[in-house]
């Protein structure tokens, strides 16, 4: 989407009653701190973290990362979260083997921030992302591929509710 595409998204979703602390924009920060959203995701070849947390004062800022020195890095430059993975085989990635819950756990147990996982993360190995530490999930095609997509959303809530997030706040 253009910028001025994604910021009418954001406006259609705010005129659903979707809250602005809820939207978190991919890439496009200049949109996040105009719609006055919860935060910004950073990719590879986004800005760097450091500038936008001095460019924008305040904003949520999370980067996603492949590695341990990754997380790390996002961590110095100021990174509210990291989003790692893909922690199990997923159809987006298929030639690319998956990084595995050992070493999410590294990175949960030596990085100083909330840790969200994603890829081919679905209610039967949810659990076990939860207990490597990770602080939350992203999930895609686990919702868009369901053959219900709001019982799926109904059964990774139930088991992060069980592993502690509460579903009001972003990191519990």
């Amino acid at each position: 989407m253009t910028a001025s595409q994604l910021y009418q998204a954001v406006t259609l979703l705010h005129q659903k009653n979707v809250p602005r602390s809820k939207i978190i924009i991919n890439d496009r920060v200049d949109v996040a701190w105009a719609q006055m959203v919860s935060g910004v995701q950073l990719g590879y070849q986004s800005l760097d973290t450091k500038i936008v947390k001095q460019a924008f004062p305040g904003i949520r800022t999370g980067k996603s990362v492949h590695s341990f020195q990754e997380a790390k890095e996002a961590e110095q430059n100021g990174a509210d979260y990291v989003i790692y993975g893909h922690i199990f085989q997923t159809k987006s990635k298929p030639n690319i083997p998956p990084k595995g819950v050992k070493k999410l756990r590294d990175i949960t147990m030596n990085v100083n921030l909330p840790v969200i996982a994603i890829g081919g993360i679905t209610p039967a190995n949810c659990d076990a992302v939860l207990k490597a530490g990770a602080r939350g999930i992203a999930v895609m095609s686990g919702v868009l591929e369901a053959e219900n997509p709001i019982q799926a959303v109904k059964e990774y809530c139930k088991i992060l509710k069980k592993g502690g997030y509460d579903g009001n706040s972003h990191f519990k």
